[in-house]
C-alpha cells in the first residue's frame, strides 16, 4: 500500500479537481478532513469494499457533515469501492456522486443520506447499538463538524449515548473553528467543548494534530483502547479548513465555493500527483 501521506495528497488533488469540474461543492472542510479519512479507511477501520449495507462483521463509518462529500467520494474510490473514473461525474446530472451523499443512488460505501446537519450522531448511536444487540465486536466511527453542533439534536443524542453506555462508538469532531457564515466563535460560540462532553459522560480525547495523517491514525488507535469501558468516546480534532492548499487554509471563505482555472492550477502545483489522476 502507498504511504498514508501519498494517499492523502492524491485525495486532496481529487477534491480540488472534482469541485472545480462541477463549479460547485465544498473544498474547505474536505481538505481539512482528508488526513482523518485517509487514516481511518487505509489503516484503522475494518471495512470491506464489497459493500453490504448491513455491515455484518465489519466496522461502520457515518459521515454527519455530508457537505464534505468530495473527500468521502475520493476516499471510497481510492479504497476500491467504485472506479475512480466516476469521480469525474461529481455533482453532474444523473451522477451517483451528488453534492451530499444519498442512499437512493446506491453508491457503495454510503450508509445514510447526510445533507441535513445534526442527524449523524443519532444514526451512529443506532448503528452502534445494533452491533451490540447482534453480539458483534465491531466499532462505529462517526465524523461531525464543529458548526454542526449548533443543532440541538446532537446534544440529545450525546446524552442518550452516555446513558445507554454506547461504548463501541468513536465520534470525531472536526474542530476547525469555521462554518459557512464565519468563525464558529462569532456565529455561535461552542464554549468549552471538552468540558461539555465530559459533563455529558463521554470519554474525551483532545487532539491538536488533525492534519498529520500518521498522528491521526495513532489517535484513532488510542481511542480504541477505551472501547468497552462503559462510555462513548469522542475525539475533539483540531484541523485547518482548506489544509494542504495555502490560499484556502484557515478561512470560512472556502467552505463552499469552487476554485477557478487559475486557482485550480495554483492548488494542483502544491499537490503532486501520487497515485494517478482519474
Amino acid at each position: 500500500m502507498p504511504a498514508l501521506k501519498d494517499i492523502a495528497t492524491q485525495i486532496r488533488r481529487d477534491i480540488v479537481r472534482m469541485v472545480h469540474g462541477a463549479a460547485s461543492g465544498h473544498p474547505g472542510g474536505s481538505l481539512g478532513c482528508t488526513d482523518y479519512f485517509t487514516a481511518l479507511f487505509f489503516k484503522v477501520m475494518k471495512h470491506n469494499p464489497n459493500f453490504d449495507m448491513n455491515a455484518k462483521n465489519e466496522d461502520v463509518f457515518i459521515l454527519s457533515n455530508g457537505h464534505i462529500s468530495p473527500v468521502y467520494y475520493s476516499t471510497l474510490a481510492r479504497a476500491g469501492y467504485f472506479d475512480i473514473k466516476e469521480l469525474a461525474t461529481f455533482r453532474k446530472i444523473n451522477s451517483r456522486l451528488q453534492g451530499h451523499p444519498a442512499t437512493h443512488e446506491h453508491l457503495p460505501g454510503i450508509r445514510i443520506a447526510s445533507g441535513s446537519l445534526g442527524q449523524g450522531m443519532s444514526v451512529a448511536i443506532g448503528a452502534a447499538l445494533t452491533k451490540k444487540l447482534n453480539g458483534e465486536p465491531n466499532l462505529v466511527f462517526s465524523l461531525h463538524g464543529d458548526g454542526e453542533l449548533n443543532e440541538g439534536q446532537n446534544w440529545e443524542a450525546i446524552m442518550f449515548a452516555a446513558h445507554h453506555k454506547v461504548d463501541n462508538l468513536i465520534s470525531t469532531i472536526d474542530y476547525n473553528g469555521q462554518q459557512i457564515d464565519g468563525p464558529t466563535s462569532k456565529v455561535m460560540g461552542l464554549g468549552d467543548l471538552k468540558a461539555k462532553f465530559l459533563a455529558f459522560g463521554w470519554e474525551v480525547i483532545d487532539f491538536e494534530k488533525g492534519n498529520d495523517v500518521e498522528e491521526v491514525a495513532a489517535i484513532l488507535e488510542h481511542a480504541k483502547t477505551f472501547v468497552g469501558k462503559g462510555k462513548p468516546i469522542v475525539i475533539i480534532m483540531k484541523t485547518a479548513m482548506g489544509a494542504g492548499v495555502d490560499f484556502m487554509e484557515g478561512t470560512h471563505e472556502w467552505h463552499g465555493i469552487a476554485p477557478n482555472d487559475e486557482q485550480l492550477a495554483k492548488a494542483l502545483a502544491q499537490l503532486p500527483e501520487t497515485l494517478g489522476d482519474y
